[in-house]
């Protein structure tokens, strides 16, 4: 079991630029979630205010930023989003060492405890859309590569998928934060994703945080829907 594993493994993904409808959620699904995740399209049309209003939520909020921009652009975003007392935020791995290193330092600046963490492969791709980008195939390899990177420049973690959960543990060990979207429930909608599990696999593989997102947000009942899975997962948390 990785030591940064949580009591509560779940971050629910607030994915919607609708403030009010994000807060009665957030509020609906507390008692069943360790988390919530804000990403782009939350923060972008609403805000830091936003934000800040979801962390009075009381609940860790992960701040899904992908910050990718030279090392000094990257540091002042880092210490902007760190500022408004979030708990975990990332940047893209592939923006090299000296720009994780950057946001890293300008982080801790504003607030020690807060958590960085470094995207590897979308898991949105697969082998064929990194051969449209020029980047080294096959997925997994590319995605250990940089969490090694992510490693030696200091981060806490990577945002990974599921299936890349055990070669890294390998590779770097149990003291480094595994974030892993693309979970769904079995028999669930895979929409954009591709490299998928279910949130009781994932955990037996190793990680620390499921991003969950339409098959709670989008369920008729989000609290229903975060209930079924924590319960489900509870035998393996």
């Amino acid at each position: 079991m990785s030591a940064a594993r949580f009591s509560n493994p779940i971050f629910a993904a607030l994915d919607t630029p609708d403030l009010p409808r994000a807060l009665e959620i957030a509020k609906s699904i507390r008692p069943h979630v360790g988390g919530l995740k804000v990403g782009l399209e939350f923060i972008t049309a609403l805000g830091p205010d936003a934000v800040r209003q979801i962390v009075a939520t009381g609940s860790p909020i992960f701040a899904d930023t992908k910050f990718h921009d030279i090392p000094n652009t990257v540091a002042g975003a880092s210490k902007a989003i760190a500022a408004l007392g979030i708990s975990i935020f990332n940047i893209h791995a592939s923006g090299g060492e000296a720009m994780m290193r950057a946001a890293k330092d300008a982080a801790a600046s504003v607030n020690p405890n807060v958590k960085l963490i470094a995207v590897t492969v979308l898991t949105s791709l697969e082998d064929s859309d990194l051969d449209a980008v020029g980047q080294k195939k096959p997925a997994r390899d590319q995605v250990l590569r940089l969490a090694e990177l992510t490693k030696k420049s200091g981060l806490d973690g990577v945002v990974c998928s599921a299936h890349e959960i055990e070669p890294i543990r390998k590779a770097i060990g149990p003291d480094f934060m595994l974030v892993v979207p693309g979970i769904r429930p079995a028999g669930a909608d895979l929409a954009d994703q591709k490299r998928v599990m279910t949130p009781s696999d994932a955990l037996k593989k190793g990680a620390d945080i499921l991003v969950i997102g339409r098959p709670i947000v989008a369920a008729k009942d989000p609290a229903v829907a975060a209930k079924i899975i924590a319960d489900e997962i509870a035998v393996v948390a």
